[in-house]
């Protein structure tokens, strides 16, 4: 049969009694607490006036963001209909439906209330924080795989993969897929730019670069993506994954033009 076949991987890693600790959840976890000592190291090595208490702060309001602003977001742009028949689906986030758009749309917002509250300029903080946040979409993008969910389309290239959940058929690991590209390839690209002091800089800059590498490797890897089966293609063949990612890029390049023709400079990075 063509396509390899998907490998017998339980969602949970283990279980005691009525608790279970899944894949899911500790992309989750290792990936805020892998960006929070990132960023802690880096403010120490350059010296910024972010305190210990500052960087528990930006933690919890990101945790807080990202939960709540992934979670609402699916709820809003992918299952409105599914959640109306069952609202108390909307809490039990460890079945999986997370939405990174709704997810970016938190962290912009947690990072705007926890820049005022510690007063420090709010895209000096979400340059620091840009560069980190592909660890967790890595992360997130395997715990998918793992969770036999937002599989690809169905194909005949060798590496296709049978997924249980996906009726069987040989499809792309678009779960892979993105993982690679919004996860490694935009992490080794945004801290390469964060080691340019020439990038670090310009407020916004580092910001902006990851606001248009998502949207572009989103809107890449959605052509391998099958479409959610609640929504399907819209206008025949663009998907809800890459009419959201058109507000990033709208954003990215207003960002960058902003950094090069009125470029704030942060003598302190």
């Amino acid at each position: 049969m063509v396509g390899i076949a998907y490998p017998d991987i339980s969602p949970i890693i283990f279980q005691i009694g009525p608790f279970a600790l899944r894949w899911y959840s500790m992309a989750y976890l290792i990936g805020i607490l892998a960006g929070w000592w990132l960023v802690s190291l880096r403010s120490k090595k350059l010296h910024l006036p972010l305190t210990k208490q500052n960087l528990e702060d930006i933690a919890f309001y990101m945790t807080l963001g990202i939960i709540l602003g992934g979670r609402l977001g699916y709820v809003l742009f992918y299952g409105r209909d599914m959640f109306a028949s069952n609202p108390l689906e909307i809490f039990q986030i460890w079945h999986g439906g997370m939405s990174f758009h709704g997810g970016i749309i938190g962290v912009i917002i947690a990072l705007y209330l926890v820049s005022r509250k510690i007063k420090y300029s709010f895209l000096s903080l979400t340059d620091i924080i840009s560069p980190v946040v592909p660890i967790g979409i890595f992360l997130g993008r395997l715990a998918n795989f793992t969770n036999d969910e937002l599989w690809g389309r169905v194909t005949d290239v060798a590496w296709a993969v049978r997924f249980p959940n996906g009726g069987g058929l040989p499809r792309h690991p678009s779960q892979i897929y993105e993982a690679l590209t919004e996860g490694l390839l935009m992490f080794v690209i945004l801290n390469i730019l964060w080691n340019i002091k020439w990038c670090r800089q310009r407020t916004g800059f580092v910001s902006a670069a990851f606001l248009l590498c998502y949207a572009g490797f989103r809107a890449f890897c959605e052509q391998f993506r099958e479409p959610d089966s609640q929504i399907g293609f819209l206008w025949n063949h663009l998907t809800m994954g890459q009419l959201l990612s058109v507000p990033a890029v709208i954003l990215g390049f207003y960002l960058f033009i902003r950094a090069f023709v009125k470029p704030d400079i942060d003598e302190k990075l």
